[in-house]
């Protein structure tokens, strides 16, 4: 236990995410999302290869017996990176990263349907609650006679967001059953090696020579990337993760001062309204987790023992 490095750790992997979601801002308008997925996972499996090869884990990083499982996974998690990059290229930082909070709620949906896990009552109202949220996001497009073509745009972003959350919440259901048998250095390099041939197969389609700065960039987002998930994952191996996770939400943070200060970007009052309401809703779905785990902690131990 070491809660002060495993908010430290979380804290610097939610600020490499925002940094990578602001690159993936500035680039999407101009590269295709094929060519942005490939840059995202080949260079972010080089951190992930140089750390566990450090550790002499690299073996186990490669060494799998449920192929399929991991290309299943895999296939899951390219259709939420499009889905992802796609939202960054047509919405403000904040508004896609806002939206991206929901995924945890619908986890918890997925779980009762793909898992048979027994989600009760409390649970289930968060989930409501967090779909809310987004509804008080999306009202000002509702009326799209008074915003045209910019909501329509908007809108695509929205869908794109939403889509995204669905496929990452899928990916966690995915990944869960993985870990019954896979390690997490393994996990983490199929999904990217995955990724990044599925980006590579769209070269044929129009990729664009990017320019010195560009490049940097695009590595950039894949280094981002690969060294964030590696922070995120150590971040939970120092502290309990109902302690962790809720520094989550500090890439709201981030996300608003670079959406203001490189792309002029300003939410409206929805948004902040929209994101509180999912924020909320995801914190209360961690505290009840913790209830619930110190709860089957108490039924294992067992009555207490008189003197």
């Amino acid at each position: 236990m070491n809660i002060l490095k495993a908010i430290l750790l979380k804290l610097i992997s939610a600020l490499l995410f925002a940094v990578m979601s602001a690159l993936v801002r500035w680039l999407g308008a101009k590269y295709p999302v094929g060519q942005l997925m490939f840059y995202r996972s080949a260079f972010g499996i080089v951190p992930v290869v140089l750390i566990y090869a450090w550790r002499r884990e690299l073996a186990a990083a490669v060494r799998t017996t449920r192929l399929r499982g991991h290309l299943g996974r895999g296939s899951i998690s390219v259709f939420g990176m499009v889905c992802s990059f796609s939202s960054l290229a047509r919405l403000p930082i904040v508004d896609a990263t806002a939206i991206s909070f929901s995924s945890p709620l619908i986890t918890v949906a997925f779980s009762a349907i793909f898992l048979r896990e027994r989600v009760r009552i409390y649970r289930w109202s968060a989930v409501i609650v967090g779909f809310f949220g987004i509804l008080v996001m999306l009202m000002p497009y509702f009326d799209l006679s008074k915003h045209a073509a910019v909501a329509t745009t908007t809108m695509v972003g929205f869908a794109f967001a939403i889509g995204g959350a669905f496929c990452n919440a899928g990916s966690v259901i995915q990944t869960r059953r993985l870990t019954q048998t896979e390690t997490t250095s393994s996990i983490v390099f199929y999904f990217s090696l995955v990724c990044a041939f599925a980006g590579l197969a769209t070269w044929p389609f129009g990729w664009i020579s990017p320019t010195w700065l560009e490049f940097m960039a695009l590595a950039a987002i894949g280094l981002c990337g690969g060294v964030a998930h590696i922070l995120l994952t150590e971040s939970y191996r120092w502290a309990p993760a109902s302690l962790v996770a809720p520094f989550d939400y500090t890439s709201m943070v981030w996300a608003f001062v670079l959406g203001y200060f490189f792309f002029d970007e300003l939410p409206t009052v929805y948004v902040f309204i929209g994101a509180a309401i999912i924020a909320t809703a995801g914190l209360f779905v961690i505290w009840r987790e913790r209830q619930l785990n110190l709860a089957r902690v108490r039924a294992a131990e067992g009555p207490p023992t008189g003197a």
